[in-house]
């Protein structure tokens, strides 16, 4: 069989033994964090500008437009909710992936979900089949293809979106083959625009795309069916010949599954992922020796060569700009014992007190004797040195949260989500929501969800 129609028997054949309690659980967990971080991105710039380039006065549809009592087509909700989602960069998080699982899915999923009456069990299951696509494939392209450049959340995740699709609506396996082959020429996404409203803009693009490609694979639409290992396909052209081994896709599918390992990562910081190690590593030194920031002379951090690659920003322009900043995360965070929205509202990149640490923050990448050691990629070595000429070093392998046998606090877990939502949603309404998502596998109809988001705006909203 060709790669597509592989994918296809795999995303169509999951039962129930295929998703054990624990993957549900974590699966739940996951939605209502991509749900909350949609609420509290739904009025960001970057969605307000979209929306207005996007949709017209008279537009009506089907699906919740977030932020908004407006339902709009399908597709645009995809487009729009799913910029949301990635517009505060607050979203999780897989290794497999080197990127963001849920965000491609989520949007894709409601929006659809919405349309055909789905239930909450049927959009489980379909969010669970998305994400084992979406990072079986990454494991036979990364992290070439992470490195070469591509956006791994919005060039594979088009693919989880669009079996996702495929799963919920039923559609048979020669359709779901045609509907990931249509969706290697919607995949999209280069890493040269992180920073800028355009990589929100590619998950929105992303959820769109999968979705796209499962309502024309249903509607009889056609593609290659050799899509991904032509000569002039999705792994050649994306990765190149010698980068990637299509037998890593087929590896036994949920054993384990994949939400569970390498896992989902629920971020506990609004920012990129690879500011969090140096983050946790500069707040557990100053807790253990005492430090204060007026007491700094210079800070050095040391990551991982793949993570510096696009954060190493000494002078943040905007607040998108500064979530890619080590330097601005690792100062504010230093200054104020923490990260929080907040951080990245407005003007607040251009804090002065922030400019002046910033200016005494060095990094460095790792050696090669010390990435061997610390064994991630996620790794962070951060060293102090104070005004009295003393040195203290803190090592972090991994973030807090990273590691599948430590995820963080489900109470941490439950606040985020209430704090995100919290930002549109009356307190009520968040209450109200989170107890539906934490049952989510029972209920009849995704539309409960939209319902609770639609009615539980803030007065302002």
């Amino acid at each position: 069989m060709d790669v597509a129609e592989r994918l296809a028997e795999r995303i169509l054949s999951a039962q129930g033994s295929d998703f054990p309690e624990a993957a549900v659980q974590r699966a739940k967990m996951a939605i209502m964090d991509a749900i909350g971080v949609t609420l509290a991105g739904a009025n960001s710039e970057p969605v307000m500008r979209l929306k207005t380039a996007v949709l017209g006065t008279d537009v009506a549809g089907p699906s919740l437009l977030f932020g908004e009592r407006n339902r709009i087509p399908s597709l645009d909700a995809a487009l729009i909710n799913g910029a949301a989602l990635h517009a505060l960069d607050f979203d999780d998080f897989n290794a497999a992936m080197g990127s963001h699982p849920s965000a491609p899915l989520v949007p894709a999923l409601l929006a659809l979900g919405e349309t055909c009456g789905a239930s909450g069990q049927a959009f489980v299951e379909a969010y669970l089949v998305g994400f084992e696509t979406e990072t079986r494939i990454a494991r036979a392209v990364n992290f070439h293809h992470l490195e070469k450049g591509w956006h791994p959340s919005s060039t594979l995740g088009v693919f989880g979106a669009a079996g996702a699709c495929c799963r919920l609506i039923g559609l048979d396996r020669k359709a779901t083959a045609n509907a990931l082959a249509i969706a290697v020429s919607l995949a999209s996404g280069v890493r040269a625009n992180f920073g800028t409203m355009t990589k929100p803009l590619h998950i929105g693009h992303c959820a769109r795309n999968g979705l796209m490609a499962a309502l024309l694979a249903q509607n009889g639409f056609t593609a290659n069916p050799r899509a991904f290992e032509h000569d002039h396909g999705f792994l050649n052209v994306f990765n190149g010949a010698g980068t990637f081994d299509i037998e890593r896709m087929f590896e036994p599918w949920w054993m384990p599954p994949q939400i569970l390992n390498p896992g989902v990562v629920i971020k506990q910081h609004p920012c990129c992922v690879s500011a969090h190690a140096p983050i946790d590593a500069a707040l557990a030194l100053m807790a253990e020796r005492g430090l204060k920031a007026d007491s700094v002379a210079a800070i050095e951090a040391r990551c991982h060569p793949r993570r510096l690659a696009h954060t190493d920003r000494p002078r943040p322009r905007t607040t998108l700009d500064a979530r890619f900043s080590i330097q601005y995360c690792l100062a504010r965070a230093i200054l104020d014992g923490h990260l929080r929205l907040e951080h990245f509202d407005g003007n607040a990149h251009r804090d002065y007190r922030v400019r002046n640490l910033m200016g005494r923050i060095r990094l460095v990448a790792l050696g090669e004797d010390e990435q061997i050691a610390l064994k991630s990629d996620f790794a962070a070595v951060v060293t102090f040195v104070t005004q009295a000429g003393e040195r203290f070093e803190r090592r972090i392998e991994r973030p807090v949260g990273y590691s599948a046998d430590d995820p963080l606090p489900p109470a941490s877990e439950l606040t985020k989500f209430e704090d995100c939502a919290g930002r549109i949603l009356t307190p009520a309404a968040v209450r109200r929501l989170a107890t539906v998502l934490e049952s989510l596998e029972s209920i009849a109809a995704v539309s409960e969800i939209t319902t609770i988001v639609a009615d539980g705006l803030a007065r302002q909203n």
